[in-house]
């Protein structure tokens, strides 16, 4: 049941998100678009993080008039449920508690439920069906638990793709009318800027590519993500080892920060692989792709990959595993799909093909994207929809 305009009289609808925290990760960028689009005289956002260190878009959040409210230790059963019960005490009401934390939103809802929240959505962001086969009895049993009081608690279930969808709201999931896929969408019209003259594009690569000491004619493959487990970095770096015996020119550029980015530099050390460049976390995204030549993404699971989606906002060929989302192939001229079982130099050969092969111009892909059900306010019409206002 949504929330109506007689619900809530004339002040603002007002929600809750729950997240991990507010890093730039997919997810995240999301939500920030979303709440840079969304008419914030007649919504309110606010965010309650189980991270308690600060993270990357807190400031932003709290410019933008919205709270960051740490939700306490999510591990301790009475101990969230108290936190939980006080926030809403502190800073509801609200009328919406909308939960992206995975299997553990049946508890965050259980709970929304119990303060008389009238919706309450639980939103899958990632395919965890091969990742969650792999863990015990213990573990089956959390989801099932966990999965059960989504089904209770949830007055509605979105995913960002149908294999999330499948994950957390099991494999007859479009049989339930209360369940549907939502893309996640973006702002694409940063990628639009440099594209309206073929100079100004050129130049925007030239100069970032000066900033990070490549050289103009290097080939250039690039990945935008965490350093984390899925996003599968180390077969990243195989693919750009096998690339530089076939091309010399050949470099790397990976983008973002994460648990895993001092291992990685390190194996790259290792391996003596040196035309690679570290740019961490930055909020020039949109200019390092147009520097790219070729965007590597093999993923070991997906959600969906909003940064592939970006790739071809920004009119980049890329070489992708058969893991992602088929929904993420927005101009399918411009994709790949490897095996993540097939050997580094048959991707490295597959990098080759797609940086010398005809291709609609950037023009045209931005174009395809920017009407697609991956932009901003398609995303934002869907919420209101589902949020009753």
């Amino acid at each position: 049941m949504g929330i109506s305009q007689k619900d809530v009289g004339s002040r603002p609808l007002r929600i809750l998100h729950v997240v991990g925290g507010m890093d730039r990760g997919g997810l995240e960028t999301w939500l920030m678009h979303v709440l840079r689009t969304i008419d914030r005289t007649r919504f309110t956002m606010d965010f309650l993080v189980h991270a308690a260190q600060p993270c990357a878009y807190d400031e932003e959040i709290r410019a933008l008039g919205s709270r960051v409210i740490y939700g306490g230790d999510h591990h301790s059963l009475w101990g969230y449920k108290k936190r939980f019960d006080e926030v809403l005490a502190l800073h509801g009401p609200y009328d919406v508690v909308h939960s992206h934390v995975a299997y553990f939103s049946g508890r965050v809802l259980r709970l929304a439920a119990g303060q008389g929240v009238r919706v309450r959505i639980a939103h899958s962001h990632s395919d965890r069906a091969a990742r969650e086969a792999k863990f015990g009895i213990k573990r089956r049993l959390y989801v099932q638990l966990m999965q059960r009081m989504i089904r209770r608690f949830a007055t509605a279930g979105l995913a960002a793709s149908e294999p999330a969808a499948a994950s957390l709201f099991g494999a007859n999931w479009a049989s339930e009318r209360s369940v549907e896929v939502v893309h996640c969408g973006l702002d694409f019209s940063p990628y639009a800027e440099p594209i309206e003259r073929a100079q100004g594009r050129e130049q925007v690569r030239e100069q970032v590519r000066a900033e990070l000491g490549i050289a103009p004619d290097a080939l250039l493959i690039g990945h935008v993500g965490r350093f984390e487990a899925p996003k599968n970095h180390a077969h990243l770096l195989e693919v750009a080892r096998s690339l530089r015996r076939r091309e010399p020119r050949a470099w790397l550029l990976m983008v973002g920060d994460g648990a895993l980015r001092a291992d990685t530099e390190r194996r790259a050390s290792e391996v003596g692989l040196d035309q690679v460049v570290f740019a961490g976390v930055r909020e020039d995204v949109p200019r390092l792709l147009r520097a790219m030549d070729v965007f590597v993404f093999p993923s070991i699971f997906e959600g969906l990959g909003l940064a592939l989606v970006e790739a071809q906002a920004a009119g980049l060929p890329c070489v992708i595993s058969q893991s992602i989302p088929q929904e993420a192939d927005v101009v399918p001229e411009l994709v790949c799909r490897m095996g993540l079982e097939q050997q580094a130099g048959l991707w490295a050969e597959a990098v080759l093909q797609m940086a010398a092969r005809p291709r609609p111009s950037a023009r045209q892909a931005h174009r395809v994207v920017a009407n697609s059900s991956f932009c901003i306010a398609q995303s934002v019409e869907n919420l209101v929809r589902i949020y009753g206002r």
